[in-house]
């Protein structure tokens, strides 16, 4: 029984001793610890942040990607929209080039000018300004090198035949010249000698197309107009009661209120001269007016 009861204690002892070795192995454990908790943690969170900002710079980057592909869509879309219409407005508007129009006024007849081409050089016809306006810039054949526009002579032969025609539509007596420049005051007065046509120099009478209780009042068909900003009363007047207007126009000229147009230098006395010789030659045929018209260098004369 004695023995028994020994074993029984040395057994206890035994497991009490190996309870013990435990419970110092823990406390080692947890005093002396193999990885400091607080880094691990930290170790955590840096690799979760790295993690989190990876990704948001790849969703930054495809939504960056996303918006640019979308704006570049809006872009072409906007841009395939303009040009859509851009092409409908040019089907809707005929614009004629100014080479087509050429064409068009040299293709339309082929018979011998009034005079020579070289004639309308010598009398400086041809010459425009510094100016070109938009109703002009269709008649311009080139600038020299002084920056004057230079008409197409062959254009001006054809527009003034034109005019020739145009002209012989009317009888003497509704028919009135305007020039207020003095440069065309010879050529235009020697015209209404020839013809009979009344002419207006210097100054026009406001309202004498248009004022029924002006003592001179009078009614016209067309008004010759040298040059729309210098005879513009005259131009207004016509246009105002509805008649034709067959205009002389520079490259600085404004063609807005003409029926027809001559296209030409208005300042200098010799073009003046060419144009008014082949209106008078010209409506004196149509008319069957007997007359003897100056030889054409007379127009082309500055002076008597």
């Amino acid at each position: 029984m004695v023995d028994v009861i020994k074993d029984i204690e040395e057994n206890v002892n035994k497991g009490i001793e190996e309870i013990e070795e435990i419970v110092e192995g823990a406390e080692e454990k947890i005093e002396s610890p193999d990885e400091n908790p607080a880094e691990k943690l930290d170790e955590i969170e840096e690799k979760l942040k790295k993690e989190s900002g990876e990704k948001n710079k790849k969703r930054t980057s495809l939504e960056k990607e996303a918006e640019k592909e979308s704006t570049e869509k809006t872009i072409e879309e906007k841009k395939k929209a303009i040009l859509e219409k851009a092409a409908k407005l040019k089907e809707k508007i005929d614009v004629t080039k100014t080479e087509e129009l050429k064409e068009q006024i040299k293709g339309k007849k082929k018979s011998e000018p009034l005079i020579e081409i070289d004639d309308y050089v010598k009398a400086g016809i041809y010459l425009g300004t510094k100016v070109v306006t938009p109703d002009m810039k269709p008649f311009v054949y080139r600038r020299r090198a002084d920056g004057l526009a230079i008409f197409d002579t062959n254009i001006i032969d054809d527009k003034l035949k034109e005019a020739t025609e145009f002209l012989g539509k009317f009888d003497v007596k509704d028919i009135i010249v305007v020039c207020k420049r003095q440069a065309g005051w010879r050529a235009v007065n020697k015209f209404s000698e020839l013809t009979g046509i009344r002419v207006f120099t210097k100054k026009y009478p406001a309202g004498i197309l248009t004022n029924t209780n002006l003592p001179d009042f009078f009614e016209n068909e067309l008004a010759i107009v040298c040059d729309s900003w210098l005879d513009r009363n005259a131009l207004a007047d016509t246009n105002i009661v509805n008649k034709k207007v067959l205009m002389i126009c520079d490259t600085n000229n404004f063609a807005k209120g003409a029926s027809q147009i001559i296209i030409g230098n208005n300042k200098s006395p010799k073009s003046f001269g060419i144009i008014f010789y082949l209106l008078a030659r010209e409506y004196c045929k149509a008319k069957k007016i007997e007359c003897e018209i100056p030889e054409m260098d007379w127009w082309m004369k500055e002076e008597d």
